[in-house]
């Protein structure tokens, strides 16, 4: 037996059936037949029917007709409607969920609930309709034929640095990571003057520990109108970094936090960086890359490839540093000359064969970056 509810009172009930079970209910109480409600209501028997089985939304006037006649106030009868259709959408959407969840195997499910993407969460049948929801929230579309639209189509802007960078799900996955991070973003418009000014700034912090020049390098970016974006590497992707253009005036640096030592995280951004300056005629273009990795390297990787290549050591430099005795000290006092960190001196000798891969490897320095919020 439902009560009518005072005016005034408070009401927090958990409803999943609609507001006609409640007028129902108050019928039942009165001994009233729904044609009874209906003249007194101003409605027709057919109006009153629909609205007791929720066939037909419960509106303002109704409410207020509601409120005359069986005495629970409107703000109860308009709350009951709301909740209900809320809940009965939500059924809804977790029937479309279910009918979704093979897209889920498209995706590294467990690493993106590491990386805070997905709720942690054992993988059973019952959890995985609410595992879609939440990933299409993550990426922020309806369904997955509007995934498939904005993002399974993106791979046409792709260009690749390796031939196995071909996961598409996967890799707009840490893609949509990039994005989100960004979203938070309120930087200046791009200006590739104050750009090419703050890389020359930034070359000088290649010496600094990570706690150091991160905060720098965001706000230093910021200002020039470049998002800058860390975010964990995700598996099957094989992408170390990215450089894209989110909106005309609004150029994306991503770097992933995989195995980064000081001089692959250096190279990394510098190549993203030139291809923020040397292409950016080509905004619609995404460029996946994992510099540290041979592959099907277009022209354009070459180019980035070279460009961090002398911004870091200059040609000049490079060839005294092709004449110095394979020494720690001669490293070192070489490093501090050029105004580089000495790992990435000796990555530079290890690349150009100058040391073995097994020299000198103390002088690198392994960074521990913490992620950008997505």
């Amino acid at each position: 037996m439902t009560e009518a509810v005072e005016p005034g009172s408070a009401f927090a009930p958990n409803w999943v059936s609609p507001p006609g079970d409640t007028i129902l209910d108050l019928l039942e109480e009165r001994g009233w037949t729904q044609q009874h409600l209906a003249d007194r209501l101003g409605f027709s028997l057919k109006h009153v029917n629909q609205l007791t089985k929720g066939k037909v939304p419960l509106s303002e006037d109704a409410a207020i007709r509601l409120q005359n006649v069986l005495g629970a106030p409107v703000g109860f009868w308009l709350t009951r409607e709301a909740q209900y259709r809320e809940r009965a959408a939500l059924q809804d959407t977790a029937q479309r969920n279910a009918a979704m969840v093979p897209w889920l195997q498209r995706f590294p499910v467990k690493a993106l609930m590491d990386a805070g993407v997905l709720r942690k969460r054992r993988m059973q049948a019952s959890e995985k309709p609410a595992m879609v929801g939440e990933l299409l929230a993550f990426f922020g579309v309806a369904s997955t034929e509007q995934w498939e639209s904005q993002y399974g189509e993106m791979e046409v802007a792709f260009r690749r640095s390796r031939e196995d960078q071909a996961d598409v799900a996967a890799i707009s996955a840490w893609l949509r990571m990039g994005e989100r991070a960004a979203e938070r973003w309120d930087g200046l418009r791009y200006d590739e003057g104050r750009f090419r000014a703050a890389l020359t700034q930034i070359r000088t912090w290649t010496n600094l520990e990570p706690v150091a020049f991160e905060p720098k390098l965001r706000q230093t970016l910021k200002e020039a109108g470049v998002a800058f974006v860390l975010a964990p590497a995700l598996p099957r992707t094989h992408v170390s970094g990215v450089a894209r253009w989110l909106s005309p005036h609004r150029p994306l640096i991503q770097l992933s936090l995989y195995g980064k030592t000081n001089d692959k995280f250096w190279f990394s951004f510098f190549h993203e960086a030139a291809h923020i300056l040397l292409h950016s005629r080509q905004k619609s273009t995404v460029f996946l890359d994992d510099p540290g990795r041979s592959g099907s390297n277009s022209a354009d990787e070459r180019e980035a490839d070279a460009w961090a290549r002398d911004w870091l050591i200059t040609p000049q430099a490079a060839t005294a540093m092709a004449q110095l005795p394979r020494t720690r000290a001669a490293v070192l006092a070489f490093a501090s000359n050029v105004g580089v960190h000495a790992g990435i001196v000796v990555g530079r000798m290890q690349h150009d064969r100058l040391l073995e891969v097994t020299w000198l490897n103390d002088l690198k320095v392994s960074f521990c970056l913490a992620p950008s919020a997505t």
